[in-house]
């Protein structure tokens, strides 16, 4: 099979290896850990590794700053300006 075949994927919608590649290459963009290392040569399957760790990560921070403003807010008056706030950022 030739390799610019497209994937069949979840019923009719199909996804080409030139798309993928350039998925692929926007990750290694995107994702601080790849994008900061001299060597362009890193494996797509490394770009996917490192692209999950990273959100995986921020997932951990967004679930830590949460914890700290819920903290916050537990030390401030409940009416004041910046409990609205808090409790905005928290609602998000």
């Amino acid at each position: 099979m030739s390799s610019r075949r497209s994937r069949q994927h979840s019923g009719s919608t199909r996804i080409s290896d030139d798309q993928i590649i350039e998925l692929v290459s926007k990750l290694r963009q995107l994702v601080p850990e790849i994008r900061n290392r001299r060597s362009d040569k890193v494996s797509a399957s490394k770009v996917l590794q490192e692209t999950c760790n990273y959100i995986r990560g921020l997932h951990r921070e967004v679930s830590d700053l949460s914890e700290r403003l819920s903290q916050l807010l537990t030390t401030i008056d409940a009416d004041s300006a910046e409990a609205g706030i808090i409790r905005s950022l928290l609602n998000q």
